[in-house]
């Protein structure tokens, strides 16, 4: 994943920090392109692995047909609601569907970490229940920025 922060260095969160920030926040805000480009933004839930945003994605969404024609992606997650609280990443890159589409439960090694990570951030279960609506998009992030404007205090 390249750091491609040029401007806000001071603010950026290191590496520990943004894993754990990815790994508590709950929704993200998805940009994709329409078939005329123009972008469509929806929020949606994930989970990070520590190197990837794994976006569980109806299949009949205009974000799923979007990414299934162009599996360019930005990815906004942020929290604060006071300026000095403001913190967040956008990470950009393609998404790739993982497993079978929609997702009934067939076993796929690949989603044995996102799908137990899943099951308990959102649902408090051990193992991840399977409506047959949802499937898996995975975005190993070519590009990150962040940013915490809690570290502008006292200085």
């Amino acid at each position: 994943m390249a750091v491609t922060q040029r401007r806000g260095r001071r603010i950026m969160m290191d590496p520990a920090e943004l894993d754990a920030f990815l790994t508590a926040q709950r929704t993200c805000r998805v940009a994709t392109a329409g078939r005329d480009g123009r972008p469509h933004v929806s929020a949606l839930w994930f989970v990070w692995d520590g190197r990837a945003l794994w976006l569980y994605s109806l299949t009949r969404s205009r974000r799923w047909a979007d990414v299934r024609r162009d599996p360019r992606l930005a990815v906004i997650v942020d929290d604060g609601r006071e300026y000095g609280e403001l913190r967040g990443a956008e990470l950009s890159g393609t998404a790739e569907s993982v497993g079978e589409a929609p997702r009934r439960g067939e076993a796929c090694p690949a989603l044995e970490t996102p799908e137990r990570l899943f099951a308990a951030k959102y649902f408090d279960l051990d193992a991840m229940p399977h409506d047959g609506r949802h499937a898996w998009l995975r975005l190993t992030p070519q590009s990150v920025l962040s940013w915490d404007f809690r570290k502008l205090r006292g200085g």
